[in-house]
């Protein structure tokens, strides 16, 4: 963690600390201020921040083979849903 002083002061080395992969905690007056991560890390962050919709998600689940069996819910038995109450 540096203080804003420290972090002005070797300013190159928390750019290459951030650059291998640490995220630079700086605090001013005591007080965690801001923390300085590598263009990479900053734009997987990003990332997570984009909604993600429910027909990618099914678009993204591989499709069986058509050469294997589809499902076979006798394997289920006398499973049956849970009640929900709403």
């Amino acid at each position: 963690m540096w203080t804003v002083q420290d972090a002005k002061a070797k300013f190159s080395a928390v750019v290459e600390a951030a650059l291998a992969g640490e995220p630079q905690h700086v605090t001013r007056r005591g007080e965690p201020a801001v923390v300085i991560v590598s263009e990479e890390d900053w734009a997987a962050l990003n990332e997570l921040k984009k909604p993600v919709m429910f027909g990618d998600i099914m678009g993204d689940i591989p499709q069986a083979p058509d050469d294997e069996p589809d499902f076979d819910f006798k394997r289920l038995g006398n499973a049956r849903p849970r009640d929900i109450d709403f």
